[in-house]
């Protein structure tokens, strides 16, 4: 009797992976991300300044997005503690209903109070800015929770879309409806579109995780603050546990060492004016980078997260020595244009396999913390170097600068060749 060959498997379907449920639920929850960050930020500002308040005290006001930075503090509340008033929701919905209802708040808090109560003004700025990130670590766990490894990357890139459009309807959106509206009326109707995301958390499906339920404060305690690190060591062991968080150290620093301050100036030395940057940069580029996200969006939902991370890691690194070829070229606008083309898409191409490789590494018992703790890990050394990015532009020069951050590619490359064996052939990642 004659056997049948076994069909190979069939290839994850793109189609399949951009037209989940899901994936459109993110894009309204990264809308409702995107709103809040401007609006204590950049926006701010601008209100800030038309009410006579002196530039020092705006940055300071302005810095409250700084939270941001420090959502991993609190992110155990997210994994282990029920909003009491909310559980009928799930633990994930619940706390992204909470926080989008403060932010609302928030916002017409501002709207109400404007600068000239500063005090309460202040503190109103304070609570959208710790609500919008703590609906950041609630739609981060969220998403990690409602869908596989492999449609990851499509869910990074349809959040991508949406968040750029939440920065869009608070920057740009914003300070147009400033020059016709007063800005209290600006921030009412900025706090009205938070309908949308409201409507989308009462809506969409909360993840069926099963959760340990610890017994007593001590274990709550342990299970919040030493299990999250615990496990991560227990289920990897700590050599492949260390290889792999030093990878995640490392891999990012060319992308995140030229979003600092440095970039503004280089630009301006260049001979751009402020228009041609804020064209080519804010506007073109935030396109360019949503068509590299769905591209890397459709890498991961094809070959999963690994393969195209390593491949996004040494494009986009690359792609930092393209400014070298605008420093032979300045106030060519031509040329900014493809070298922005050319950051921005491969900036949005790393995207996708670096959120799914990160979620890929996390228990679903400690969603939350493990990946506030994992992404926080990847963004920092970039951001350190971005620090001292001015000193050693002004010292060894900006070529000197760009090709220093794509030398620093080499240490990740060898780490990525090192867990190769390990991370290449685990599924979907």
């Amino acid at each position: 009797m004659p056997t049948e060959q076994a069909a190979a498997p069939a290839r994850p379907s793109i189609w399949k992976a951009f037209t989940q449920p899901s994936a459109w639920t993110m894009a309204f929850l990264g809308f409702s991300s995107g709103l809040p960050f401007l609006l204590v930020a950049g926006t701010l500002a601008y209100w800030l300044k038309e009410n006579g308040i002196v530039l020092k005290d705006i940055t300071m006001i302005a810095s409250a997005g700084m939270t941001y930075a420090f959502k991993f503090v609190w992110a155990p509340l997210l994994d282990h503690w029920q909003l009491p008033l909310f559980r009928r929701l799930g633990l994930r919905r619940g706390w992204l209903l909470f926080s989008q209802l403060c932010v609302t708040a928030g916002l017409v808090a501002m709207a109400v109070l404007t600068p000239s109560s500063l005090p309460l003004f202040v503190a109103a700025t304070l609570v959208v800015a710790f609500f919008g990130a703590t609906q950041d670590i609630a739609v981060d766990a969220y998403r990690i929770e409602i869908a596989p490894v492999e449609s990851q990357g499509a869910l990074v890139a349809t959040y991508a879309l949406g968040y750029r459009i939440g920065l869009l309807t608070a920057g740009a959106l914003a300070l147009i409806m400033a020059d016709h509206a007063s800005w209290s009326a600006v921030y009412l109707t900025m706090a009205a579109t938070m309908v949308i995301p409201v409507a989308t958390t009462l809506l969409a499906p909360e993840p069926q995780v099963v959760r340990a339920t610890p017994r007593g404060w001590a274990a709550a305690m342990r299970e919040g603050l030493v299990e999250p690190f615990a496990d991560f060591f227990r289920r990897y062991g700590w050599a492949l546990a260390l290889t792999t968080m030093a990878f995640l150290l490392l891999f990012k620093i060319p992308e995140q060492a030229t979003i600092g301050g440095v970039m503004s100036p280089f630009y301006r030395d260049m001979g751009f004016e402020k228009t041609q940057i804020a064209t080519v940069t804010k506007i073109w580029g935030i396109w360019i980078g949503i068509a590299g996200t769905f591209f890397g969006g459709a890498l991961v939902a094809r070959w999963g997260a690994w393969r195209p991370l390593g491949a996004a890691i040494v494009i986009c690194g690359a792609s930092n020595l393209l400014y070298l070829f605008l420093i032979q070229h300045p106030g060519d606008i031509v040329v900014l244009t493809l070298v922005i083309s050319a950051e921005n898409f491969t900036l949005g191409m790393l995207g996708p396999p670096t959120v799914a490789f990160l979620s890929s590494l996390v228990n679903k018992q400690h969603t939350a913390t493990q990946y506030a703790l994992l992404s926080s890990m990847v963004n920092l050394p970039g951001k350190v170097l971005g620090f001292f990015a001015g000193g050693i532009a002004m010292t060894l020069g900006y070529q000197m600068f760009f090709i220093i951050t794509v030398l620093s590619l080499l240490p990740a490359m060898i780490l990525f060749a090192c867990l190769w064996p390990r991370w290449r052939d685990r599924p979907h990642g």
